[in-house]
């Protein structure tokens, strides 16, 4: 019997060291590592590739005449290569993060340097107000892009330990990320204050969300977040879908590696926007990213004494 009782404390802390993690314990994990995000995403840069394809209005009108067949519409397909970033707006009192992007290619042609596109960025972080992020969502529309959506690589941020306060979760099951065994939590924004921001047109719009939260099953890491939002325009039914797929990064944080977001109208997918991230780089890290400045012309040197 005393071998017996020397052994079991041994396999209760194997048991315990293998088991999964419960419910509260996997909310504080993710709770940390949106709070670690919060703490790194405005030192960093990384390069943001938009490939956008959108049913768009037929290129013609229609023929006059009952025979005449009307024009289909036809699908529009871009790329669109920004700089991007991530910063605070100077007078916010919220001091949430938001995204902010200046365009540098698109289709491959080229639209402005990485270097003035850094330097516009860091104009754009210091503003004091949406306008300018409106703005750069704006650029996008002269470019041809439809249905832009903004903030979704940051959903995460709605997962820190104050967000989840406004937010009902529940158990999903189990799916899989990648070679990961995931654990899918269900979850409810109870407010639209930290929802989605929408702009169209002239009107700007802020929606709360629901979706799943795919973490990994053996230590609560955050893989996946899925979200959505329904609403109704007149008498159509918008629907926007999105899914956010998260890396641990080089520099030991959890970052965006892609976004795959779809509108819809009536049921009908209209737009897909599918964003990929390169590797974040910290400011501090990488002299390549630098915002350049020109430099002060050499004083003339001084004429040489008269004999």
């Amino acid at each position: 019997m005393p071998h017996v009782s020397a052994v079991m404390p041994l396999v209760l802390l194997a048991m315990r060291a293998h088991a999964q993690p419960t419910l509260p314990e996997i909310l504080s994990r993710v709770a940390e590592e949106a709070e670690v995000l919060e703490q790194n995403a405005p030192k960093v840069l990384t390069q943001e590739t938009l490939e956008q394809r959108a049913v768009m209005p037929p290129s013609r009108r229609p023929r006059a005449g009952k025979s005449a067949e009307l024009p289909k519409p036809r699908l529009q397909v871009r790329e669109v290569i920004s700089e991007y970033s991530v910063g605070t707006l100077k007078d916010s009192e919220s001091r949430n993060l938001v995204e902010f992007r200046q365009v540098v290619s698109v289709d491959g042609r080229p639209i402005q340097s990485p270097e003035k596109a850094r330097h516009a960025l860091s104009l754009g972080v210091h503003s004091a107000d949406d306008k300018v992020r409106k703005r750069m969502l704006e650029d996008f529309a002269r470019h041809g892009l439809v249905d832009v959506a903004t903030d979704y690589a940051l959903i995460l941020l709605a997962f820190s330990r104050r967000g989840l306060e406004q937010m009902k979760i529940s158990p999903g099951g189990e799916e899989a990320v990648g070679p990961d065994p995931a654990l899918v939590l269900n979850w409810q924004q109870t407010s639209a204050e930290a929802g989605e921001l929408e702009f169209h047109g002239r009107q700007v719009a802020r929606r709360a969300l629901q979706g799943n939260l795919l973490v990994r099953k053996s230590d609560g890491l955050p893989l996946r977040i899925r979200a959505w939002a329904e609403h109704t325009d007149g008498m159509h039914k918008i629907r926007d879908d999105a899914s956010v797929d998260y890396v641990m990064s080089s520099h030991g944080f959890v970052a965006p590696a892609s976004v795959v977001h779809r509108h819809f109208v009536d049921g009908r997918l209209m737009t897909e926007n599918l964003y990929r991230y390169e590797p974040f780089k910290l400011f501090e890290a990488a002299s390549e990213i630098k915002f350049t400045e020109t430099p002060e012309p050499e004083a003339a040197p001084p004429p040489p004494p008269k004999k």
